[in-house]
């Protein structure tokens, strides 16, 4: 049907023109990357960059600018960090929705061409065809029984028939919604962020996601210690005063203590093991949009999760075929099939004649390959004239194809919901009962079940005077094969103490079978309807979402009550999503989790992660890395706080005793920037413990560190502290300069921090017994450190930057006598107390 004349496409010239005036037609903006000079701005709100900013015009005014120079430097890994690791993510993302990325054919020049969708502009005239991604908003000038598939944009599951007629909406098309059937010409008004498409993607992309629970104890930590710190550096540079030192002397030593005291090795530390994280997850294909999502990702307690695609294959096959008389048959044909056939082929032929000649939709191809399998000539029934495409009808719930060969009647064919069609098509009493039972049967198997119903016209007229002609012919049981390896993960996830919630737009019988087939616990196999979460208020929405693990013939747009019920509950939610209008639940949930195959691109940008594998147990496989991740940093948040109490009691201690400093800011710069990190990475490398995933997850208001973890770690460093200190002291005692004694000090330390982390990963186990147990990198990094502190001596020019005197040989080895003394013999002395070896 044509509702204007036939207008003509655009030339070369003018798309040049309205690509500079629309700008390029992409669904979703793309997102402005922050710059290297936005992180180095950000880091100025940081406690440590602020002390930095101190101390550097300090050693400027005692004329010492290598030193300066360093303490600017240092700003640099604290701002560079999340900027590179998490553009790389975004890059990655990037490449996906390229590889995604839609293609269109418009009339250019006076003939058709196929471009990529992100050139399409306002007044191009656009051809759609069946299984077509609208690349558009546009208005349709020409049609053929066009049924597009709306649901990623307005969340309702049926076709729309473009019938133009009705109101206006009728002549419309939308970008990044699906041509099911049919053909049109379409002229394109609205591009990019002007779409509805466009709208909602814009609005995501405004939006910034919360702080994770990590996060905010982290930061809390950080800026309280700030505040302790800017109080202990003024009493301390008031001491220095009182005693006659000068301003910078009181200075340094007030900016040391306050360095000393300021953990930012912790928000360092964090960033890193969670970009090592996200590498991981990206090999397992797990691409990580928000770092702080591999964090979250260990407190997950419930995954909401689509059926086909995600538990299951998304491959759908003919599983089974029930002819008129409810007889069932194979799906696929078998030799010695004798009575019967008849009837199978008569039903094979009608769901052809009731397919597209050239189908695009799973469905179709499925009854096409069966009905091949079955010697059936799928090319010679759709070699025949379609008279007339009914495109499906939500009311009725079918769509029914009228065919001619020339010589006969009209054939009709319909296939659509089986309890659509039984309920409204004639039919033998005795037969519609054995179909609805069997209907039960196929259902229950975890089949999606349609009907099929054919037969004859002299003439077609309406839709109404030619669906009367129908009767029918028999049922297909329609196979979707789990994923391998799903319900291992589900097992996993309920040893883990994670519930699974599946939701689906399939029959309540399918939905229960397929929870069955995955190893749902039975006691979560309830199922619920979206009418039912319709009709439930607040808290019977949030008691549904308690209780049920099952929620079938579901609407995506409830995805997002149900995150907001669960959440209300105090579940930490993960979401999987792939349509646009899945955006909000993806957005809403602890972890949005989009399909990165068949995913829409607002998901993606929504989602704090994309699987590339659409597998479910890919979700598992994080779960699993985030709990590894979260323990890793426990244990090497436990190693800095026993490393930060030497260097608080010498920054504290040192001058309250009259002595020159022992650590100066240049020291503690380099030890928090570079020395700490990189031992704490020792830790980053540890495996999984064994009972990681069978223990439940860890509540959002967990402490970062157990009271016992915290005072055995501060137990370690007052060991080291007092080792420290007293090499300092006794040196200074015995008449060595301040260089000599602070270079045996800081000899002792540099020793002591690499033996604290053998001692801190074992934790209430023997060090010697545990060794490597599995990390790989645990010798590297010791390799490297051992290194870094060598090089602090033997690298004069470094050495005098560090204000350090030599070490003979005898020192050195005294040296890391004294650091064994305070690290090794107290860890020996308590597992000789506990009688454990």
């Amino acid at each position: 049907m044509t509702i204007t004349s036939r207008p003509s496409g655009l030339t070369s010239n003018e798309v040049r023109r309205r690509l500079v005036e629309h700008g390029p037609n992409l669904a979703v903006p793309r997102q402005v990357r922050p710059k290297v000079w936005h992180w180095l701005t950000r880091a100025l709100s940081d406690p440590m960059t602020l002390l930095l900013l101190v101390a550097a015009p300090t050693y400027l005014a005692l004329g010492d600018a290598a030193s300066a120079a360093i303490a600017l430097g240092a700003i640099i890994p604290l701002a560079a960090t999340g900027f590179v690791l998490e553009t790389r993510a975004e890059r990655a993302l990037d490449e996906l929705s390229r590889m995604n990325a839609p293609h269109a054919r418009v009339e250019r020049d006076g003939r058709m061409v196929e471009i990529p969708a992100e050139g399409v502009v306002p007044g191009d005239l656009l051809e759609l065809r069946e299984g077509d991604v609208i690349a558009a908003d546009g208005r349709i000038v020409d049609v053929a029984q066009l049924a597009v598939d709306e649901s990623p944009l307005t969340g309702e599951s049926s076709v729309v028939d473009k019938a133009v007629r009705g109101p206006a909406a009728a002549t419309r098309v939308f970008m990044g919604t699906t041509v099911l059937s049919g053909r049109a010409l379409v002229v394109v008004e609205q591009t990019g962020a002007s779409t509805e498409y466009g709208r909602v993607g814009a609005l995501l992309a405004d939006a910034t996601p919360p702080r994770t629970p990590l996060q905010h104890v982290v930061r809390r930590l950080v800026v309280r210690l700030g505040m302790v710190a800017t109080g202990f550096c003024m009493a301390v540079a008031g001491v220095e005063l009182l005693r006659g030192s000068g301003w910078g002397a009181a200075l340094l030593a007030g900016v040391s203590l306050a360095i000393a005291t300021v953990p930012e090795e912790f928000p360092l530390v964090y960033t890193l093991y969670l970009a090592l994280g996200a590498r991981r997850l990206a090999r397992e294909h797990a691409l990580v949009r928000r770092l702080a999502a591999v964090e979250t990702l260990g407190g997950t307690t419930v995954i909401c999760t689509d059926k086909t695609g995600t538990l299951t294959l998304g491959h759908v096959a003919v599983g089974a075929l029930v002819t008129a008389d409810g007889t069932r048959h194979r799906g696929e044909a078998c030799e010695g099939e004798g009575e019967g056939d008849g009837e199978v082929d008569a039903l094979l032929r009608a769901a052809v004649l009731a397919s597209e000649p050239r189908p695009f939709d799973p469905l179709d191809r499925a009854i096409v390959a069966a009905a091949r399998e079955h010697d059936v000539d799928v090319d010679a029934l759709h070699a025949q004239t379609l008279v007339r495409d009914y495109a499906f009808d939500p009311t009725r719930r079918c769509l029914t194809h009228i065919w001619s060969d020339g010589a006969g009647p009209f054939v009709v064919a319909s296939k659509g919901a089986a309890e659509g069609l039984l309920g409204r098509v004639s039919c033998d009493p005795g037969a519609r009962a054995a179909l609805e039972e069997m209907l039960a049967v196929l259902a229950s198997e975890g089949m999606r079940v349609i009907a099929v119903a054919a037969g004859h016209v002299g003439r077609s007229t309406d839709r109404d005077h030619d669906e009367r002609a129908l009767r029918i012919v028999g049922l297909i049981g329609l196979t979707d094969p789990l994923r391998p390896g799903v319900s291992d993960a589900v097992r996993e996830c309920t040893d883990a103490g994670v519930r699974v919630v599946m939701v689906t737009g399939d029959h309540p019988a399918t939905a229960r079978a397929v929870a069955e087939g995955i190893g749902l616990p039975r006691g979560d196999n309830r199922v619920a309807t979206g009418t039912e979460m319709d009709a439930a208020d607040g808290p019977a929405l949030a008691s549904l979402a308690r209780e049920t693990a099952i929620f079938a013939r579901s609407r995506p747009e409830q995805k997002h009550h149900l995150v907001e019920a669960l959440q209300r509950n105090g579940q930490v939610v993960a979401m999987t999503g792939d349509g646009i209008n899945d955006a909000p639940a993806l957005r809403q949930a602890d972890i949005g989790l989009a399909m990165g195959l068949r995913g829409t691109e607002v998901a993606r940008e929504a989602a704090t992660m994309v699987l590339l594998d659409d597998n479910f147990a890919t979700i598992v496989v994080a779960i699993r890395e985030g709990r590894r991740i979260f323990d890793n940093l426990r244990a090497a948040f436990a190693y800095l706080v026993a490393y930060h109490v030497p260097l608080l009691a010498a920054a504290l201690l040192i001058p309250l005793l009259g002595e020159p400093l022992l650590l100066l800011p240049i020291h503690l710069i380099l030890l928090q920037i570079i020395g700490h990190p990189t031992a704490a990475l020792a830790f980053e490398g540890d495996q999984p413990a064994a009972d990681v995933m069978q223990r439940p997850p860890r509540s959002a208001r967990a402490s970062l560190l157990s009271r016992r973890t915290l005072l055995r770690s501060v137990g370690v460093g007052a060991g080291v502290a007092v080792g420290v200190i007293g090499a300092y002291v006794l040196r200074r005692d015995a008449g060595a300069s301040a260089v000599d004694a602070r270079a045996f000090a800081f000899a002792v330390l540099l020793v002591a921090e690499i033996l604290v982390v053998f001692v801190v990963r074992a934790g209430d186990e023997p060090f010697w017994r545990v060794g490597t147990r599995g990390n790989r990198s645990l010798l590297g990094v010791t390799a490297v450190s051992i290194a870094m502190a060598a090089m602090v001596f033997l690298v004069p020019p470094l050495r005098e930057l560090l204000k350090l005197g030599t070490l003979d040989a005898a020192q050195a080895a005294a040296a890391i006598g004294v650091a064994i003394v305070a690290v090794v013999v107290p860890s020996v002395a308590r597992r000789v107390r506990s009688g454990g070896w």
